[in-house]
């Protein structure tokens, strides 16, 4: 059995909505990376008995290690600090060097703000320098130091405590792992492996057929962690194991292989967006998108990774029916005649994202996110899709389900897929 973790991510604003949590995901690959068994990880809000009660959760289901993040800042509402000091029964004291580092780091926001209280500022450098006795102090990347925190007696698990922001969070765990306190907390750490398969075009359902012929196959699947996720229209298969059950885990691939050969896309983990990316730098083309109820979203998926303006051109918003005749080049009389949301103004719009900017693959998407404006015809989630090039074209057109938001997302990656199909030399006959 592998040290075990649990990750408690404090926040009003986290529980609630209103920000959402990165750092509990990030926390959970990293301690994977290091072969720590992630056992629960739990949103509190700001109240300390609140994070009390979740410290005390985690310790009584016998994780080695709990990291904690947020609840460092200046202010009164933060006091993770102050709670887990009380929980591993240690003192908090004044760290004056840490003070003095701490009131370093803030001559930057006395000199822009020279009419700030300054006595105030000294009041929350303070107290951002009382630390638990005995406690391994990680230097602040704004000013909120993190902390590692050994119980007094060895009865509970060591706490590491970590600032909220990501930016400060992420560089303090590098941090924190090369510390003597982290090190022995999680000695009983294991090794890891992870993989997973991404399929398009099947209900996470088949998944569940998959696994009853892969035992019948004689895998055992006891040894494996699997877990199914349909997240953007696509069904992800994440397997984690430890080395000793590679050929159950071999097996267990095998079988997915031969079921779904046809729309596994990805067993690297590599996603399409990162797939359609490698495809157009590695052939020289360059792509270029007319958007009408995606508004967007599919030159933002297309950007969002490093490097893109070497084959992203640009794109054209056309929601309504004039845009698509003055930026896209549509033929009036063609949406008079079969109707915007149609398989044919599809075609013409990527047609005129390639020709008006010069592109060598074009994309067009048209159709009814909702709620409304739906017909018998054309139902909400009516979608057509069409991507060319000079060899050739796709279309499709299909009917997406799930509210506004989903219909809008999942187009970007039927879209994906469709220029990924392309540019491997797929297109629909004469």
């Amino acid at each position: 059995m592998s040290a075990r973790a649990g990750i408690v991510v404090t926040g009003t604003e986290v529980l609630t909505g209103r920000v959402v949590d990165r750092n509990g995901p990030w926390l959970a690959d990293r301690l994977r990376d290091l072969g720590v068994d992630l056992a629960h990880n739990v949103i509190v809000g700001d109240r300390p008995e609140d994070v009390r009660a979740a410290l005390g959760w985690l310790a009584s289901h016998g994780v080695d290690l709990i990291v904690t993040s947020g609840g460092l800042g200046p202010t009164e509402d933060d006091l993770t600090a102050a709670v887990v000091a009380e929980f591993q029964g240690r003192p908090m004291a004044l760290d004056e060097a840490l003070e003095a580092r701490i009131w370093k780091v803030l001559e930057g926001l006395r000199a822009r703000w020279p009419d700030l209280d300054e006595e105030a500022i000294r009041r929350s450098n303070r107290k951002q320098a009382m630390v638990p006795d005995g406690a391994t102090v990680l230097e602040p990347v704004g000013t909120a130091p993190g902390l590692v925190v050994p119980p007094r007696d060895g009865s509970a698990p060591t706490v590491l405590v970590l600032p909220g922001p990501p930016r400060e969070l992420q560089p303090m765990w590098r941090a924190a792992v090369e510390t003597e306190a982290f090190g022995r907390a999680i000695a009983g750490r294991t090794t890891y492996r992870q993989h997973m398969l991404r399929m398009f075009g099947i209900p996470e359902s088949e998944i569940a057929e998959t696994l009853v012929r892969a035992r019948d196959a004689g895998a055992d699947l006891d040894a494996l962690e699997i877990t199914t996720c349909l997240r953007r229209g696509e069904v992800e298969v994440v397997t984690r194991y430890e080395p000793e059950a590679q050929a159950e885990y071999d097996r267990f691939e095998a079988v997915v292989r031969e079921r779904h050969g046809d729309t596994l896309f990805s067993d690297d983990g590599s996603s399409v967006d990162e797939q359609v990316a490698r495809l157009l730098r590695s052939s020289g083309r360059t792509i270029a998108v007319a958007e009408s109820c995606t508004g967007g979203l599919l030159g933002g998926r297309l950007t969002e990774l490093a490097g893109s303006s070497e084959y992203v051109l640009g794109g054209l918003i056309v929601y309504s029916d004039e845009a698509k005749v003055a930026l896209a080049g549509v033929d009036a009389r063609l949406i008079a005649r079969v109707g915007a949301v149609s398989t044919e103004v599809a075609e013409a719009l990527a047609d005129g994202a390639r020709s008006r900017l010069g592109a060598d693959v074009g994309v067009g998407i048209t159709g009814i996110a909702g709620p409304g404006g739906g017909t018998e015809d054309k139902p909400v989630g009516t979608v057509c899709f069409s991507v060319s090039s000079a060899e050739g074209r796709l279309t499709r057109r299909a009917v997406l389900p799930g509210g506004r938001f989903d219909v809008r997302d999942r187009s970007t990656t039927v879209a994906l897929h469709l220029v990924r199909r392309l540019l491997l030399g797929e297109h629909d006959g004469p």
